[in-house]
C-alpha cells in the first residue's frame, strides 16, 4: 500500500516507510559548520579593526576585544544550540588566528580544555535550549581560558613578577569586558530573536 506525502511536489511512499520513525543525523549540517566559521573569521577579523583603531595593547582596546568576542560567542551558540559548537568554534578560530598571525596555535590545548569544560557546564544548566546555560556556559569559558593562560605565563615567568603583574592586570581588564559582553550578547540575541534571525 501507498499514501501521499505532502510537499512540493507531493511524494508517493510506501507504508512500511511511512510508519518508520526519522532518526536524527548525528553529522552536523553544512549549514550549522558554514556558521561556525563565519562567526570565527568575523570574530579575528573585528578584533584586527579594533586593534588597529585603539593603537595597540590598552585598556580600552582588551574591554573592547573581549566585549565583541563574547557578545558574538553568545550570538553564535544560540544560533546553533547544538552539543560540540564552542569547542569546533575555538579549534576553527585558532586555525583562522594562524592563518592571519601566525599566533594560537601555543593556547590552543589551554582553549579546547576550557571549552571542554564549559559544554559541560552547560549540559548541567540545561543544555543549550536554555539561554541560562549558554551564559554561564560563556562566562565559565571566559575565567577558565584566562585562568589557564595566566597559570601558564606563571610557569614560564615565574622569575619576573612585575611582568606577571602586568599581565594579570591585563586578563582581569579582559575579562571585564567579557562580562561587558554577556550583557551586550544577551541584548543582541533578543534583537535578532525579533527579527527572526535567532529562533531559540
Amino acid at each position: 500500500m501507498y499514501r501521499m506525502e505532502p510537499g512540493n511536489p507531493p511524494r508517493i511512499i510506501p507504508d512500511d516507510q511511512a510508519s518508520l520513525p526519522k532518526r536524527k543525523s548525528r553529522h552536523w549540517p553544512v549549514r550549522e559548520l558554514i556558521v561556525i566559521g563565519i562567526f570565527a573569521a568575523v570574530v579575528k577579523v573585528a578584533s584586527l579593526v579594533i586593534a588597529l583603531i585603539g593603537g595597540g595593547m590598552n585598556p580600552l582596546t582588551l574591554l573592547a576585544k573581549n566585549a565583541v568576542f563574547t557578545s558574538l560567542l553568545v550570538v553564535l551558540l544560540h544560533k546553533v544550540p547544538r552539543l560540540g559548537t564552542l569547542t569546533l568554534f575555538i579549534g576553527v578560530s585558532a586555525i583562522v588566528s594562524l592563518l592571519l598571525m601566525g599566533s594560537g596555535a601555543i593556547l590552543l590545548p589551554v582553549s579546547l580544555v576550557a571549552a571542554l569544560l564549559s559544554e559541560l557546564v552547560i549540559l548541567l544548566a540545561g543544555g543549550y535550549r536554555r539561554t541560562i546555560g549558554i551564559m554561564m556556559g560563556v562566562a565559565v569559558y571566559d575565567l577558565s581560558s584566562k585562568g589557564l593562560s595566566l597559570g601558564l605565563s606563571w610557569l614560564v615567568m615565574r622569575e619576573q613578577s612585575a611582568l606577571l603583574i602586568t599581565i594579570s592586570i591585563m586578563v582581569a581588564i579582559g575579562y571585564i569586558g567579557a562580562l561587558i559582553g554577556l550583557g551586550s550578547g544577551h541584548l543582541f540575541v533578543k534583537e535578532l530573536r525579533h527579527a527572526g534571525i535567532v529562533h531559540q
